[in-house]
């Protein structure tokens, strides 16, 4: 189902057990990679997830530096697009 996504899109994963981060996503032999990875520890919107996809992270976001994370894709939840412009300056910093 998500094998398709085998070109890394900076994106937000929601994993199960309450997992989430961002990060560059793919996906190959059925485990999801996620490099540059940042835990989203506390979201700081009003808009939910989608804000931060789409604005990038607020001054009450919360994120941790979880480096490479892998995941089988049976974990997986679901994937968010983001706005990597809307991401740029928090890229350099991880």
């Amino acid at each position: 189902m998500t094998d398709h996504l085998t070109t890394p899109t900076l994106q937000i994963a929601v994993l199960d057990r309450g997992f989430v981060y961002v990060g560059t996503c793919a996906v190959n032999d059925g485990f999801l990679t996620i490099t540059n990875a940042r835990c989203i520890r506390r979201w700081g919107t009003t808009g939910g997830l989608g804000q931060l996809a789409t604005k990038g992270p607020q001054s009450a976001t919360k994120l941790d530096a979880a480096g490479t994370v892998r995941a089988p894709v049976s974990a997986l939840m679901h994937l968010i697009d983001c706005d990597p412009t809307a991401w740029s300056t928090e890229a350099a910093a991880a």
